[in-house]
């Protein structure tokens, strides 16, 4: 677990809190709560930062990394990012549509001919339930595919209005017609969400789309940059802001700070799990949930996206195009 708010303490120097206007007393009931956290077994550790007026003020880790080793949390240990990948994702789009190489209102198909005819997927009506002890349980409906009234564009999978893999009849159809295999690479998987099934029409719902709809995104990046997403965001992103542990692939030399996975057991407690299959590929560079970071890292992109796009006199994005970032 992990709590970013602010600037990285590689960046700016520390401060007291009360010279930022902060408490001392208030930032220390941080600490008491993560600790209730971790001595009722609700996780194994944490960290927390919090910065204000460009300074930190409260930057601490409590509790362990692994349990069975009893190995403490330390402050540069790395985490599974899971969806706060898809911010960074996010940002990548947004530079390529500054430097005027993509619109929010292009078709993907413009860059994935693939999603040139997208379908939907849609259920049959299902006959009444007959009367009576012998009612037969609910079955799954019948599912048949209309047109899609238009296609998606890259503005429906930014604000997951796109309905691809959003959990929905279209989604059933996707491991099938899809299937995501560890050693695949976006520029083969991506193609065939073409032919997947739509949960919706485009741009007639909300649906989180957890990481198909954003990782379409990364290979939109891939097409237009000439780079594999992994190499533009090393290069674009993560170096120009000083992310030096964020990766889709840890180091070998990173790997003894990785956090173990643990997961809330059937009796209480954390259980040990492994890392699953979609965040353990080394190819198949997820913009939906595959990136792994510190909380120092992660501090220095969200402290960019509050300056208006710039850190440290590196910009990344304009002021406006930030706050269209921010826009419901």
């Amino acid at each position: 677990m992990a709590l970013a708010v602010g600037l990285t303490a590689g960046v700016v120097p520390s401060g007291k809190p009360e010279e930022v206007g902060l408490s001392s007393e208030r930032l220390q009931r941080i600490n008491d709560v993560m600790q209730q956290y971790i001595d009722s077994g609700q996780i194994s550790g944490g960290i927390t930062m919090v910065s204000r007026r460009g300074r930190i003020a409260h930057f601490e880790a409590q509790g362990l990394m692994d349990i069975e080793s009893k190995t403490p949390m330390r402050k540069d240990a790395i985490f599974r990012m899971a969806s706060m990948t898809k911010p960074v994702t996010g940002v990548a789009i947004l530079m390529l549509m500054e430097e005027g190489k993509l619109r929010l209102t292009d078709p993907v198909s413009r860059f994935i001919p693939e999603f040139k005819n997208t379908k939907v997927a849609v259920a049959k009506p299902m006959p009444p339930a007959r009367p009576g002890p012998s009612r037969q349980p609910p079955q799954e409906p019948e599912i048949y595919t209309v047109p899609a009234d238009r296609e998606i564009t890259i503005r429906d999978l930014m604000t997951h209005t796109s309905g691809l893999e959003s959990g929905g009849w279209g989604t059933a159809e996707a491991n099938r017609m899809a299937p995501r295999k560890t050693s695949d690479h976006l520029a083969r998987y991506i193609p065939q969400l073409g032919a997947v099934p739509l949960d919706f029409q485009p741009g007639t719902q909300w649906r989180y789309s957890a990481l198909a709809g954003i990782e379409t995104l990364g290979r939109i990046v891939e097409v237009i940059s000439g780079q594999t997403f992994d190499q533009y965001l090393k290069q674009h992103v993560f170096d120009p802001l000083g992310m030096k542990d964020t990766a889709f692939v840890p180091t070998e030399d990173r790997l003894k700070r990785v956090v173990t996975l643990y997961r809330r057991g059937p009796k209480g407690g954390l259980d040990r799990t492994e890392t699953p299959d979609w965040l353990a590929t080394k190819t198949l560079f997820s913009g939906g949930g595959g990136l792994w970071s510190t909380a120092e890292d992660y501090m220095q992109f969200a402290q960019m996206l509050v300056n208006g796009g710039v850190l440290n006199g590196t910009r990344l994005l304009s002021p406006r195009t930030v706050d269209l970032m921010g826009t419901n």
